[in-house]
């Protein structure tokens, strides 16, 4: 373990001893621009005691180099010219800290990212970009100040939003580990989506079979407190200390009396469609979304009951667990941090006209044709066209509807799942009638995943499964509601004209529709295309920009089960380490006012994504902003719109800013 040296007091005002470390990063640099050139031109700016290069400084070797200037009192403050600060800023300020000195008197100037790879073909150019990038760090490092870094005591407990497959997985292992987790589903059961499959591909596994189990298990689990028919409302506070409210909505029956008999459905008399069976089943106003579902007490749907009373009577409901006058529920918790596993939407394909999705009857989404094989499903898994419910002897699937086609009314991703679940549905139906015909039109076969590529080659080789590239056209009916589907097959340039008994599009994954609720509750970000926003895409891909916030599964993007689960356990790992430590670290990066210039103008205030500013009255001042140092991120934006300049950045002054600007040094 490196010994970290006893920080040597510096206060900002002793005359800056500046070193410069300029990295060859192998020939990303170096292989661009004169490195040496770079260290002489730095050597001729004001304060500049030290001036080096070096292969790697990021090694063993470099840093080495770097704390033994530290350490022989030759620097005092240190400028490295390398790679982004995002990949190694914290590799240098560690080795500030351990050769004694203030790891926030560093500065470190962007010169491949921002040079030498954008400018590769240009060295002339890249060289000049380069020595700016360094003078400009140069006159920041001059006047950059000591700053201490702050430690909150971390919550030993975890929200967890979502209770599909991710959610619950991550619920888990979090409580395992020993920490409390409040997992919120906004339905009355968990399981997500997943519930709602037949089998998962490739191996053909039984979806609910796997499924169950983890349900059940969720629902035992010591440390999980299962918050079933609930939503978040409110989070305040910051890592280590979110305040969180949670509505839990009535049941208007009594979760402890009812002990799921079933007797009150048969007695019910209103009967409407079933949102699990996506319109091709019914349920009743008092019901369980599906017969596996966790809890497996009953709902009871108020928008759709007559409260006629029935199924209150003594003779249906023994235990007496209807309560008509059931209230919703607020409650208060405290978690050090939050895991986001909100799932997805399946994409609408009724907007797509020419599909003619909600106009023809035998035209159905896969998640309905998931429903349909499912063993518990409408039809018990004996598949039925919907117009005279006849099994079909020949069914099209049509791919990437919803999904890189945003031209269409689509979205530009790839769902990533389509390709291999009509596969996986054609599969089956073939299975089980192997004199059907199966054409599935695809742009192009995208199988990624393990066991994908043969799964797929199984389906054309061993099933007799039709692939037909190119893009249906336009679709119609006959007289007997039989489909008429209009194509091109582009491998062999040839128009195609079928008849089939059943269309399935193959929709792709969307972003819930409540996201930017999540968003706005959460003050973290999304991406272009809707997801949840990760703060890495490759080095922290279930973080956020949110310190303690933590995002997995198919609301950080679309993905199947597998990267999913393997996403909870990232999410999971991330949240159990940070709630081992019993304290965090907060960076000193945040505002600070300027009280003498302040005239509480509230501007700030509402300014604030993250909600760390609030007036108050000083007896000295009268009304002035205050900032919640814990919640603020620095992200500058009260700064840049204070009339008064009375809010500074700590690290980001306004006099390090116009040091930069200006170049004066």
């Amino acid at each position: 373990m490196t010994e970290i040296k006893k920080e040597i007091k510096l206060t900002g005002n002793e005359r800056p001893k500046i070193g410069v470390y300029v990295c060859h990063c192998g020939v990303n640099i170096g292989g661009v621009v004169s490195v040496p050139d770079l260290i002489e031109n730095a050597k001729t700016l004001p304060n500049v005691e030290v001036g080096r290069e070096y292969k790697f400084f990021c090694s063993d070797v470099g840093q080495k180099m770097i704390k033994e200037d530290i350490e022989a009192g030759l620097v005092n403050r240190v400028v490295v010219a390398a790679c982004s600060p995002r990949m190694h800023e914290p590799t240098f300020r560690i080795a500030c800290k351990e050769a004694g000195l203030n790891q926030f008197l560093f500065e470190m100037a962007n010169i491949r990212e921002h040079s030498t790879w954008v400018h590769m073909k240009e060295p002339e150019g890249a060289y000049e970009i380069a020595k700016d990038h360094i003078r400009m760090a140069i006159a920041k490092a001059r006047e950059l100040v000591p700053l201490e870094v702050q430690k909150v005591n971390v919550e030993p407990s975890c929200l967890i939003i979502g209770g599909g497959i991710t959610g619950m997985n991550a619920a888990l292992d979090i409580a395992t580990s020993g920490y409390k987790v409040y997992l919120v589903e906004r339905t009355p059961t968990i399981g997500g989506h997943m519930a709602q499959l037949d089998k998962t591909f490739p191996t053909m596994d039984c979806s609910s079979c796997i499924l169950t189990p983890k349900m059940s298990e969720v629902s035992r689990k010591k440390n999980i407190e299962l918050l079933t028919y609930s939503e978040v409302t409110e989070v305040t506070g910051y890592v280590g200390n979110f305040e969180v409210t949670i509505l839990k909505k009535p049941h208007y029956v009594d979760q402890e009396k009812c002990t799921a008999c079933g007797i009150c459905i048969d007695s019910c008399p209103i009967t409407v469609g079933n949102e699990f069976e996506i319109g091709l089943g019914t349920r009743k106003a008092i019901y369980v979304p599906f017969p596996q579902a966790v809890p497996g007490q009953y709902t009871i749907d108020l928008e759709n009951c007559i409260k006629c009373g029935i199924c209150a009577r003594k003779d249906v409901c023994e235990p007496e667990a209807i309560n008509f006058d059931d209230e919703p529920e607020y409650i208060k918790v405290k978690v050090g941090t939050i895991i986001v596993a909100t799932g997805y939407d399946s994409y609408d394909p009724t907007a797509l006209k020419q599909y003619g999705y909600g106009k023809y009857p035998n035209v159905i989404t896969g998640l309905q044709m998931e429903r349909l094989l499912s063993s518990f499903g409408p039809v018990i898994g004996k598949p039925v066209r919907p117009s005279d419910l006849k099994e079909p002897h020949s069914i099209a699937f049509l791919q990437c509807v919803g999904s890189r086609n945003f031209r269409e009314g689509g979205n530009k991703y790839c769902s990533r799942v389509c390709c291999m679940y009509a596969t996986k549905q054609a599969r089956q139906y073939k299975e089980k009638h192997p004199e059907a015909d199966i054409y599935i039109f695809y742009i192009d076969i995208r199988a990624f995943g393990k066991g994908y590529e043969e799964f797929y080659e199984s389906a054309a080789e061993n099933y007799g499964i039709n692939y037909i590239r190119g893009r249906i056209a336009e679709v119609s009916e006959d007289e007997n509601h039989n489909i008429i589907i209009r194509s091109e097959d582009t491998l062999l340039q040839q128009p195609i004209e079928m008849k089939v008994d059943l269309f399935v599009l193959s929709t792709g994954i969307e972003p819930r529709a409540d996201a930017e609720m999540i968003t706005s509750l959460l003050r973290i970000q999304r991406s272009a295309d809707g997801f949840f926003l990760e703060a890495h895409p490759k080095l922290r891909p279930v973080d956020t920009l949110t310190e303690g916030i933590f995002i997995a599964g198919v609301a950080q993007g679309p993905k199947d089960i597998p990267d999913s689960v393997g996403q909870a356990k990232a999410a999971a790992a991330s949240a159990i380490a940070l709630m081992a430590q019993g304290e965090v670290e907060i960076e000193p990066y945040f505002a600070v006012v300027r009280p003498e210039r302040c005239i509480g103008c509230n501007m700030c205030v509402e300014n604030c994504a993250y909600g760390a500013i609030e007036l108050m009255n000083d007896k000295r001042f009268g009304t002035i902003a205050t900032i919640n140092e814990a919640l603020c991120k620095g992200c500058g934006a009260c700064a840049g719109n204070c009339r008064c300049s009375a809010i500074d950045i700590k690290g980001f002054t306004g006099e390090q800013i116009y040091s930069i600007i200006t170049g004066r040094l």
